[in-house]
C-alpha cells in the first residue's frame, strides 16, 4: 500500500505492507525514540502521539496510520527540555531503553494539567515498564516538573 503520514510535521510517502507495524515503520525511517520492546502494547517503549493522542505504536498497523499525524519524542525537542533535564538530574535514566516512552507519557501527563501527585503520576505511567530503575526516580523527575 502507499502510506502517507506526517511525522513531526514532515510528510512521508512510502510503500509498505498494510499490516506492517507502525513501530517498525518509524524505526526504519530513523525515529530511534520509538523502541520495539514487547510488540504487544504492554511495555510502552514505543509510545507516540497519534493525532494528538498517546498510543503504543506496536499496536498499530500501516493501514491505521495512513493520513495520520504522528509525533515522536524527536518532534518534542524544545517542549520536553525541562522534563529531560529533570530525568537527568534525578537519575531517572538507567539503560535508556524505556526512557522515551516514559518521557512521552510524562509529557502527556504534564500537558494535561498533571499535578505533583505521586498516585496520579503512577496512574499516568501505567502501561510503561522499566526493568532497571524501580520507578521512584522517574516519578520524582515528573513530580519535580509538575505544577
Amino acid at each position: 500500500m502507499q502510506l502517507n503520514i506526517t511525522i513531526n510535521q514532515k510528510l512521508y510517502t512510502l510503500e509498505c505492507a498494510a499490516d506492517k507495524r507502525a513501530s517498525e515503520i518509524l524505526r526504519e525511517l530513523g525515529f530511534i525514540s520509538v523502541k520495539e520492546g514487547c510488540k504487544s502494547g504492554e511495555c510502552g517503549a514505543c509510545t507516540i502521539y497519534l493525532n494528538n493522542k498517546v498510543v503504543n505504536a506496536c499496536l498499530l498497523c500501516a493501514l491505521q496510520i495512513d493520513n495520520a499525524q504522528i509525533t515522536t519524542l524527536e518532534g518534542l525537542k524544545e517542549e520536553t527540555l525541562e522534563l529531560k533535564k529533570s530525568f537527568i538530574d534525578e537519575g531517572a535514566i538507567q539503560c535508556g531503553f524505556c526512557t522515551p516512552g516514559f518521557m512521552m507519557s510524562g509529557y502527556d501527563y504534564l500537558q494535561n494539567g498533571g499535578k505533583a501527585d505521586e498516585l496520579q503520576i503512577k496512574e499516568a505511567l501505567d502501561g510503561n515498564l522499566c526493568r532497571c530503575s524501580g520507578y521512584k526516580k522517574i516519578i520524582k523527575a515528573i513530580k519535580k516538573v509538575a505544577k
